[in-house]
């Protein structure tokens, strides 16, 4: 999916809402156990019901790999179910040396076809530059997260300049363009998106952290949306994790289109 359609959805859906696909076995609904393939029970009923309301599906790799060759089977079956109108980010955290790089890419943009692919910058330039040769595909770049742990490595001062998620920014923008290249940018940092902002005007943000880790979506709004959105806000537990009952899918829709809707009046309001 280029950058023009996935403006397109967002104009389209009145949505800038990523749904972030966790699905632990550990909380999926009890009624889903007995079926062969539950994870993908799951996922399949949150997508049919948030799908008019989703311009983007971010499966966690950590939730199937850890399932072995059924896991991954799952995560096949999961993406190639996710509608074709909607940006699919394998949410992988991959970052390796060129060669390495290069297979990812390969396993996640051509063998399963994603869309986009997450990925860690701390190997540098021969880390990232092999998923930016792909057409029409996105790397999707950890530059401020929403952890707590964040505070270990990504303010500490970078050469004098400010803060190192700064500096990772400013070259990794050398490398890609916003055509292929996205930021992700925790919505609990919201005044730090800004920041961020300023440096990348045109670059789409991948925005976890709204919900249940806290961040505001109206925060995230005033820091980073600009002419052509560019922002896809992600809910995970908030959405999947609504109700635990045989009503979950429904619960899901629910929490989903009340997202969309603000979303929605964001939308009008800037443009």
């Amino acid at each position: 999916m280029n950058r023009a359609q996935l403006i397109e959805q967002i104009q389209i859906k009145k949505s800038f809402l990523c749904v972030g696909l966790d699905p632990d076995i550990a909380k999926i609904p009890r009624h889903l156990l007995s079926l062969e393939d539950p994870i993908f029970e799951f996922n399949k009923a949150i997508i049919d019901a948030t799908k008019q309301y989703a311009v983007a599906y971010k499966p966690n790799l950590a939730f199937f790999e850890c399932l072995g060759i059924e896991g991954w089977k799952s995560f096949q079956k999961t993406i190639e179910y996710i509608p074709e109108e909607c940006l699919v980010i394998a949410d992988a955290k991959r970052g390796d040396i060129g060669n390495t790089s290069l297979y990812y890419a390969k396993t996640f943009f051509e063998t399963y076809n994603c869309d986009a692919l997450t990925i860690a910058p701390y190997m540098g330039s021969d880390s990232i530059e092999p998923f930016l040769c792909h057409t029409n595909k996105w790397a999707v770049v950890l530059a401020l997260t929403s952890n707590e742990g964040a505070k270990d490595f990504q303010f500490l001062s970078s050469e004098g300049k400010g803060p190192l998620f700064e500096s990772v920014v400013k070259k990794c923008l050398k490398w890609g363009s916003s055509e292929n290249l996205m930021f992700v940018v925790g919505a609990t940092r919201s005044q730090d998106i800004a920041k961020i902002r300023e440096l990348a005007p045109d670059h789409f943000f991948l925005v976890p952290g709204v919900g249940a880790q806290g961040g505001s979506l109206a925060e995230v709004v005033q820091y980073g949306m600009i002419k052509d959105c560019g922002l896809l806000v992600n809910s995970s537990r908030g959405i999947i994790y609504a109700d635990s009952s045989q009503s979950f899918a429904a619960a899901a829709k629910k929490e989903a289109s009340k997202i969309q809707s603000t979303m929605e009046l964001y939308l009008r309001r800037f443009n």
